[in-house]
């Protein structure tokens, strides 16, 4: 094993910024950097192509520290090859406002491309970043030019590999065969209770070889064998790589080597200079970077700029002799709408009952392929969900470029995968399953909200309308976990034509969205009677207004619903004002919208002064209480389902017009 000396010392020098910066912080973890530095400073200076003056060049290998709570190690290579990572920002590990927060979060940090630090998210979102690479490489690339054409790198943990939804996410890339992701597994065999063989004694070599990867193992210390492993992973035709690399945590330090003393918490001053004196640093010199050092890594900022500027002229070149699909290209870059792209939408007749999944499913076979950016699928629940596009093929080795994506029964990879083909900046994606298991999506669900990306979560079978499946398949609480996640849209339309609406919404704002569809069918609203295209972007709306005068000395109400449950409040209203009580319907589809319109709107949508309201929607109560005040009531169930066809169920919780209205009455 031999390494070069100024390798070894910018290698060195990693190990002790990170060190200095928990040190700094008296937080974080050290161990982790410490021993990963070697093959993560082989990766990013000889390896990775990637350009530190443009971050977001769409044609960069994409790096995802998996592994997040190994921030400092990204920290340090940010730093020290060019980025937008200053030495202040390096001291302000972990501090409020910095650009170094404990773990990496994306938009924050120039160069992090992902949010990570929930154990297998990371590497979950790698899978869709590769996927994103195929799907986009298969459908603009040519011979000869090759604009998309970047690998997707990881580096991972032992904690990461124990997570279930690795075991998803790498079974799906072995049977896609993506073989440009590469996983750097930093097997130090330390997770913060010990040794990992407490809990995890598998073989991981055998295990993701029977997922179908490329897999070798190596001296995670010697730079040599990191650098031979990376470029075998590269040539690995038809699969995923998986290079496993003993290391040891907290590498260099005489006291916490190989201990979980070094995992979570600083060596202690004492330990740290013990660390630098092992490496020939000067006694007490925090954050030091060697001027060989800098100089030394200059180099990568200068090899990819020289990178990029040769893809620019490629692409000018591509744009000369394909025009149609550098326009594509463009589209697909921008998530661009274009114009009059609302005309491509279905018409749904108010002669017509569909349930909203397939009102969703119209859409879908309406857009798909039309717009370039727009993929997904579902985790195996395609006829149930509506979204196998029939004039789509499906993405499968050998066929990159088909749009609709067979997930499998993997809803806890579905939600990250999908986060990771946003993350490409190119593509929107919908991933699709059953409103009761958003449940294993959680995680995802909320790094997408984190970050911000345009991954949009189609959730159908939506209420106890399900029926004969039961309450293990009929979602009570689902709605408000959704509802809970700050930055997360949650629509849930009334029928076909806020259905239509509601996609529009979730294509135009290009930010996480949760659509949520019902099962069974449902009539459809008249265009010409009731403002669904209107009022579903703003939230909530009036949906019918009362129009009988006051008889018998009745006071108002509002009926508030969501969903399936808007034609109860339709029906009720009718019996209401038929005995002379003024009843307002408002629909709510989402209350995020709503709540992000101004005061006098919803004050006129929800008058104040009106505090006699009843919420209907078939799910928990929780939450509704501002919307009901506390002169109203609200329909909702706080237990469990029960087995029965749907409409039996419905009626047997007190989802029925005559029970709506009759709660109504009793508020007079």
């Amino acid at each position: 094993m031999h390494t070069d000396p100024i390798d070894q010392l910018a290698i060195n020098t990693i190990r002790l910024l990170a060190v200095d910066m928990v040190e700094k912080a008296q937080s974080g973890h050290p161990g982790m950097p410490m021993g990963a530095a070697p093959m993560a400073y082989v990766l990013w200076t000889k390896i990775m192509k990637h350009n530190p003056d443009n971050p977001e060049w769409i044609n960069r290998d994409r790096f995802v520290l998996s592994a997040g709570h190994g921030s400092a190690l990204l920290y340090s290579l940010l730093h020290l090859t060019g980025y937008d990572l200053s030495m202040d920002d390096l001291q302000q590990f972990r501090q409020w406002g910095s650009k170094t927060p404990g773990h990496p979060e994306y938009g924050h940090t120039p160069g992090v491309e992902t949010t990570t630090g929930p154990l297998g998210q990371g590497l979950s979102n790698a899978v869709g970043m590769a996927i994103a690479e195929r799907y986009c490489a298969e459908r603009l690339n040519r011979p000869g030019m090759e604009l998309i054409d970047y690998n997707t790198y990881v580096i991972c943990g032992d904690g990461d590999l124990m997570e279930g939804i690795t075991s998803e996410a790498a079974s799906i890339a072995g049977h896609l065969k993506l073989d440009k992701l590469i996983c750097l597994y930093d097997h130090n065999r330390i997770s913060i209770e010990g040794s990992t063989d407490l809990a995890f004694t598998e073989s991981v070599h055998q295990r993701f070889e029977a997922y179908g990867w490329h897999v070798e193992n190596i001296d995670g210390n010697d730079t040599e064998a990191v650098e031979n492993a990376l470029l075998n992973a590269q040539k690995a035709s038809d699969k995923p790589s998986m290079i496993i690399a003993r290391t040891n945590i907290g590498f260099g330090s005489p006291g916490k080597q190989d201990s979980a003393a070094s995992h979570g918490a600083p060596l202690g001053a004492e330990e740290a200079d013990m660390v630098r004196k092992n490496f020939g640093f000067p006694e007490g010199s925090s954050f030091h970077v060697p001027e060989p050092v800098t100089a030394h890594l200059s180099n990568v900022r200068e090899k990819g700029s020289a990178a990029e500027k040769s893809w620019d002229e490629l692409y000018k070149t591509y744009c000369d002799k394909y025009p149609d699909l550098a326009d594509d290209m463009d589209t697909m870059l921008r998530n661009k709408l274009p114009q009059g792209w609302e005309k491509l939408l279905p018409e749904f007749s108010p002669e017509e009952k569909l349930a909203t999944r397939k009102a969703s499913s119209r859409v879908l076979h309406a857009v798909v392929g039309k717009l370039p950016f727009l993929v997904g699928g579902s985790a195996d629940l395609a006829p149930s969900t509506g979204t196998e596009v029939k004039h789509a093929t499906d993405f499968a080795s050998g066929n990159y470029g088909g749009a609709n994506f067979r997930f499998g029964v993997r809803e806890h990879a579905m939600g990250a995968i999908i986060n990771g083909m946003a993350l490409s900046k190119m593509l929107i994606p919908y991933g699709a399953t059953f409103l009761v298991f958003a449940d294993y999506m959680k995680p995802a669900l909320r790094l997408a909200a984190l970050m911000q990306v345009p991954s949009l979560f189609i959730f159908t079978h939506d209420s106890i309308a399900v029926g004969e499946d039961g309450p293990t398949h009929q979602p009570i609480e689902q709605l408000v976990m959704l509802r809970s996640i700050p930055g997360l849209t949650v629509l849930r339309p009334a029928d076909a034509q806020e259905t239509k609406a509601a996609w529009q919404i979730a294509l135009a704002q290009k930010k996480p969205t949760a659509l949520v569809f019902s099962r069974q069918t449902l009539p459809v609203l008249d265009p010409s009677a009731y403002p669904a295209a209107e009022g579903t972007p703003k939230g909530g709306y009036v949906l019918s207004e009362w129009s009988t005068p006051s008889t018998g000395g009745h006071r108002p109400v509002i009926l508030i619903a969501t969903g399936s449950e808007v034609h109860l409040a339709l029906e009720a209203q009718r019996i209401l004002q038929e005995e002379g009580m003024p009843t307002r319907v408002v629909s709510m589809p989402s209350r995020e919208l709503f709540e992000e319109q101004p005061d006098d709107y919803r004050n006129e949508i929800l008058p104040p002064s009106i505090r006699r309201r009843i919420v209907i929607e078939a799910a928990s109560s929780f939450g509704w209480d501002k919307y009901a005040t506390d002169e109203g009531i609200i329909l909702g169930i706080d237990r469990f389902g029960a087995s029965a066809p749907g409409n039996r169920v419905l009626e047997e919780y007190g989802f029925s017009a005559e029970n709506v209205a009759q709660a109504a009455k009793n508020l007079q």
